[in-house]
């Protein structure tokens, strides 16, 4: 898998803010609670707990847009 090479090192706020998300946007997405998001927003993607990493990496990385039907 060539596409997520780097995004192990980036934390989820680069990452976020690089998909034009605020946190509200991203918990929506996600259905979590802001807070959540925001406690962790510092942290390095490859330091996520393995099922909030399972949600977030599709919405980071942008797969979440290849699902809309009119694109």
């Amino acid at each position: 898998m060539f596409f997520g090479f780097g995004l192990g090192r980036k934390t989820v706020k680069e990452l976020r803010k690089n998909q034009g998300l605020t946190a509200k946007e991203l918990a929506e997405a996600l259905k979590l609670d802001t807070v959540e998001i925001l406690k962790v927003d510092n942290l390095k993607v490859k330091d996520l707990p393995e099922p909030l990493r399972t949600k977030l990496m599709p919405v980071l990385r942008g797969e979440h847009l290849d699902k809309i039907p009119w694109l």
